[in-house]
Parts: C-alpha cells; structure tokens; sequence
C-alpha cells in the first residue's frame, strides 16, 4: 500500500545488507519513523513493546529474527534458544507459532553453518507468501462487499464497521479486514468506514485512521461505545475484522472489543465477518472460549493515554485517580455462532463443523 502515496510494506529487507525495516507503530500517526532490526534481540524487542502488531506481521518479523538468531548462533542449542525467546514475546496470536515452526522445521536437517542463510531465505518467502494471501483475502471480501452492496435499499455508500486495525500494517501488505476495503474502494464502489478507536491502545484511531487517510478512503472515527448505537440505527452494513488466533471450532479471538460488536450485529442482523490468513487458525484447539490464551497486558494503557500536547510534543498523561486498580485483557473471543463467514485466501466458510472441514482441506492440512 502506500504512504505519501509512495508504496511501501510494513517489513522490508534492506538491500544487501542481512536487516529488515520496520514502522514503528508505536509512534504512529504523529510520527512516522522506520526502525531497523539486525539482531534476535531487537526483533523480540519489536514484537513485544508492539513496534510490530497484527498477527500476520508479527509471524514475518518473528521469522526474520530467527533468521538473525542464526547469524548469531547457528547450533542447536541457538536454534532451541532463539525459538524459546521468540515465542514469549506475544502469547494470543499464533502466527508467531506457524512461523517459528515453519523455519525450524527447515533449519533442524541442516547442518549449522547452512542455517543462516536458510532462515533468511525462508523469512522472505512467508513475507512474500503474505502479500499474495492477503491479497487473496482482499479479493472474497470484495465479492462479499459487493453482495450486500446489491442487498442495501437505495445504494448509495456501503458503511462498514471496523475495530482494531487489521490493514497492512498489521501484515506485510494489503492487510486482512481492511484488504476488501482497499480492494472495493479501488474498484470505484463509495464505501465509508466507520473506525472504532478501539482502546485502550487505540489502534483504531491511530492505526486504521492513518492508514484509510494515507489511501484516500472516507473513514470517520468514533469512540467504541457508539458501534452499538450506529447498529441499531442503520447505520452499518457490515462489520469486519481480523483475528489473532481462530480455534478450530469457529471462535475468533481478536482484540479487545470484538465481541461486543458481534453481539450487537446479531441482535440487529448486520452480517459479521471475520477476514484472516488460514495460518491464523490454531486446529489443536477446539474451545476457543476455554482454550485460547488471552495476553494480560500493562494496566499502565487503560490507567494512562498518550497523545500530542500544545507544544506537538508526544506527552502521556493518567486519566484516573492516581492508585487506581486496572484490568487489561488484551484480547476476547467471539464465539463461531456470531460470526457470518470467515473471509480467508480459499474463498468464504461458515463457522460450522462441515464448512471448517472443508477449509482445512482447503489448507491442505
């Protein structure tokens, strides 16, 4: 996608040099600095503090520090190591796992001076691979985005909800909620966004805002208690979203948030989407509600917020009684019942026993 309307990807290799460039996101959209990560130090430092964000990014950027592991130490017990460390930095979206698993399982038959720069190439391949799904994803969620399109009473402008951010800086390009959207909007359909500001990071308003912004596409921000309001009123003609790990069952666990909007919409009948890569389905899991880790993140987000002061410099300031007690699940999970289809790269599945057999076959797993 593009930035100042020059394309760019949330993680670049950097030409002939063995480091990747970043967004950090955490800076974001007062500040647009890319940062540059050579070491397995500095890649779970990313993933962790959220520089990086969005399960299909943080699997690319997982696999390129292993990639750095490698350089680093390539024996046995580096490739253990740096798995071990990788794997703590974020504990809900398995993307980190697939990826991790994926350049392990091509490292451990070889012999250590060859892992280098087998993970390297390696990395680069889920990177690649990631454009092509995503783009995939894109391409259903337009064909859906156009049914109910047909569907609304007097046309006009499709109203899609969104919450979180899932557009490509949560992946390598394209993104996966956000994907359709970019996708219809190209091809000359009006479609307006509403942004939920998704707190208490705000990825919403700092992330999807900016993105949407960047591209050109109508978007208005709102506080996330208003999605229910706008639903009941009309308003929305569809909510879509990403997912951070989607249980063999059909349940989404997604940021914070996400089950809220999906009850609303099925209370209303507005359809519910979810949109994700097939490597962000977890099949050993078969309860997403019982089984699926929810991250306990800093109260530190919900006890404090961060924005520009009048001088324009970035400031953090408490928004409560100092002492006051936070709780702050990063993530929640939406049972399958309440999702209307998963929008993957194989096409569109109900959540369903039969429609989940086939997506896996689909997978080929």
């Amino acid at each position: 996608m593009k930035i100042e309307g020059q394309h760019r990807r949330a993680i670049e290799e950097i030409s002939g040099k063995r480091a990747v460039r970043i967004i950090d996101q955490t800076v974001l959209p007062h500040q647009l600095t890319w940062l540059t990560l050579k070491t397995l130090a500095e890649a779970a430092h990313a993933i962790t503090v959220m520089q990086v964000r969005g399960a299909p990014l943080i699997g690319a950027t997982a696999a390129y520090g292993y990639a750095f592991a490698m350089k680093e130490d390539p024996s046995d017990a580096g490739l253990e190591s740096a798995y071990q460390t990788l794997f703590a930095t974020r504990p809900t979206a398995v993307n980190l796992r697939w990826a991790l698993d994926r350049v392990r399982a091509v490292l451990q038959g070889l012999e250590p001076h060859l892992r280098a720069d087998a993970a390297w190439h390696e990395a680069g391949q889920i990177g690649e691979e990631d454009v092509k799904t995503n783009a995939a994803i894109g391409g259903h969620g337009q064909r859906v985005f156009r049914e109910v399109f047909a569907d609304k009473q007097g046309g006009g402008v499709l109203n899609v909800l969104t919450h979180c951010n899932a557009g490509w800086i949560a992946c390598v390009d394209w993104g996966t909620a956000i994907a359709p959207i970019y996708q219809a909007h190209d091809g000359g359909m009006k479609v307006h966004v509403w942004v939920s500001e998704t707190r208490p990071r705000g990825q919403g308003a700092s992330l999807t805002a900016w993105e949407l912004k960047q591209h050109g596409i109508p978007h208005t921000l709102i506080v996330d208690n208003e999605a229910g309001h706008l639903v009941q009123r009309g308003m929305v003609d569809l909510c879509i979203v990403g997912a951070d790990r989607v249980a063999a069952n059909g349940d989404v666990a997604n940021k914070i948030g996400t089950y809220l909007k999906a009850l609303v919409c099925k209370t209303h009948h507005v359809p519910f989407y979810v949109a994700l890569p097939t490597s962000t389905i977890d099949w050993t899991i078969r309860n997403g509600i019982k089984d699926i880790p929810i991250e306990q993140r800093s109260a530190r987000e919900v006890t404090h917020v961060t924005g520009l002061n009048a001088k324009g410099r970035r400031e953090e300031v408490l928004i409560c009684p100092e002492g006051t007690e936070a709780r702050n699940d990063g993530f929640d999970v939406t049972p399958g019942r309440l999702v209307t289809e998963l929008i993957t790269e194989y096409g569109t599945f109900s959540t369903n026993a039969t429609d989940m057999r086939r997506l896996r076959l689909a997978a080929g797993l």
